[in-house]
């Protein structure tokens, strides 16, 4: 019967999302308040340019399994992120890159977002990889790295 199989699946789909999961504040720092300075003066030395953000799309989708959680096109819907709460950033929601400098970014890849998922990647990325991954990040919301 076509009509039982509809409800089950929501019903199943229902329960693989956290109750209340959402997203953190877009407005609430991702960097601890002793770290928020300094991490805010923090500049890319990489220049933009296409090929720093294929490094980055090639980090992403790899080496940093970004994706899992943060969904190919970066929208916050990857595979694991119905697991996660707070549910993972959407980096295609322009206002994510308005209240925060890329440093603040850099240092959440690096050390992690305390009360998240979010783990840092201090020792498996290199600085360099971080900036590039960042690159590539910006792109999900049109955005253009330095240069």
């Amino acid at each position: 019967m076509k009509t039982g199989i509809l409800p089950l699946l929501v019903v199943v789909v229902s329960l693989a999302i956290p109750v209340g999961a959402a997203e953190r504040n877009i407005m609430q720092p991702l960097v601890p308040a002793d770290k928020l300075v300094a991490a805010r003066v923090l500049a890319s030395p990489l220049p933009s340019s296409p090929k720093i953000i294929e490094q980055g799309k090639t980090l992403y989708r790899g080496k940093g399994a970004c994706f899992n959680c943060h969904g190919t096109d970066g929208d916050g819907n990857g595979p694991l992120a119905a697991q996660l709460d707070p549910l993972p950033r959407n980096f295609q929601h322009p206002g994510f890159w308005r209240h925060r400098t890329e440093g603040e970014i850099f240092w959440v890849i690096k050390y992690g977002s305390v009360g998240t998922s979010m783990v840092g990647f201090d020792g498996q990325l290199t600085d360099e990889e971080i900036w590039s991954l960042i690159q590539y990040v910006r792109s999900f919301a049109g955005e253009h790295g330095p240069g």
